[in-house]
């Protein structure tokens, strides 16, 4: 299976940072991205807590497609309980074709509580309401038929996009998890694609290969099916020349970022030790900080450990400079993605054969330029 890259951005940023420069800086590196020849990028939505600015994905991914030719771009994620399922289907058609078929359409439950707070939403009620704004938009994205149904908090009557997806039948549906099964199970009962986060610094997550298998009981029982292919698995990830390059550029973002965000603005209980927040990253292997060798080798062991995924997306965040954050991605389209997508392999195979032929192809190089003498 050929392994995909691409980028997951939240995106967060410092406090201190001009919030029209930060967003300018997420559209220049997703223009890079596409640059660099890599898959995919996703945007997120957030509507507190200051250090995302983003609310809309869609208007950040419409203004990229704009600016790139090739990448695919998605919502990472639309809050399903956060909008009117109608509008969110309407609003995504719009951009796949807008996008010419480039727009992927991510999901989840919303991870802020203090944004469903603002909504009037309970948090024990987001993950019910996600299942039925996911159960919504399949039904007016892939049917045919007239959609009625009303829940307590939306109402659908004889509902329709009257505009079908530019890609047939639909644009990519996804599914995110985040640190349980829930995410994984919906997308196994629907046969939809998911997209786990495989490592978030300071938090324990529930291994990969028992995640996929969840998604795998789920699509069984409701007779899905669902393939590793179209699963995607994102990790924070940041590479330089060596490794402790590497870990000095992010430390003090790292450090930062835990400090006054994860542990002091949402009071996240992850735990990571303060001044070695880098360092207990990379042994936990919550995050890959290091070289391209050291990419390559915890990559291959987390699809080991996972059975195999299809796409690895770069939790992009904003730890290093931009020029540092930027040559980190250029080392991973130059030299990790090809030794996973298989773009190096009939280059090798030729130098073989050329190699292990050079006696041959000399000889007959040197017989022609005697014969040429004569």
């Amino acid at each position: 299976m050929t392994l995909r890259f691409g980028a997951f951005l939240p995106p967060f940023h410092s406090l201190g940072e001009d919030p029209t420069s930060a967003i300018w800086r997420d559209l220049d590196l997703i223009e890079w991205l596409d640059v660099l020849g890599l898959d995919e990028a996703w945007v997120g939505e957030h509507h507190s807590g200051g250090w995302s600015p983003i609310s809309s994905p869609e208007l950040i991914l419409a203004a990229a497609a704009e600016r790139t030719r090739r990448i695919r771009l998605g919502t990472g994620v639309v809050s399903l309980p956060y909008h009117h399922p109608l509008m969110v289907a309407n609003r995504l058609v719009q951009l796949d074709h807008q996008s010419r078929g480039r727009i992927m359409l991510g999901m989840g439950a919303g991870v802020a509580p203090a944004d469903a707070h603002m909504l009037g939403i309970a948090p024990s009620d987001q993950r019910r309401m996600m299942a039925e704004s996911l159960e919504a938009l399949v039904q007016l994205l892939h049917g045919t038929e007239p959609v009625t149904r009303k829940t307590d908090w939306f109402e659908l009557r004889d509902a329709r996009v009257h505009l079908r997806p530019y890609t047939r039948p639909c644009f990519d549906m996804v599914v995110a998890s985040a640190g349980s099964e829930r995410g994984m199970r919906l997308a196994g009962r629907y046969g939809l694609q998911s997209l786990t986060f495989a490592g978030r610094p300071g938090m324990v997550e529930p291994p990969l290969a028992q995640l996929w298998a969840a998604a795998e009981d789920e699509a069984q029982q409701h007779g899905q099916s669902i393939d590793r292919a179209n699963w995607r698995v994102s990790i924070c990830l940041h590479l330089a020349d060596t490794r402790e390059e590497a870990m000095d550029q992010v430390r003090a973002g790292m450090g930062r970022w835990f400090r006054e965000y994860v542990r002091d603005t949402v009071g996240s209980e992850a735990t990571l030790p303060e001044g070695r927040e880098v360092e207990t990253a990379v042994e936990t292997h919550t995050a890959i900080i290091g070289t391209v060798d050291d990419a390559i080798e915890a990559i291959q062991r987390m699809l080991d450990q996972s059975g195999g995924f299809g796409t690895l997306l770069v939790n992009t965040q904003d730890w290093a400079t931009r020029e540092q954050t930027k040559y980190s991605y250029e080392l991973l389209a130059r030299y990790v993605a090809p030794h996973f997508n298989g773009a190096l392999d009939s280059r090798k195979e030729s130098q073989r054969w050329v190699a292990e032929n050079r006696t041959t192809f000399s000889a007959q190089a040197k017989e022609a330029a005697r014969a040429a003498r004569r």
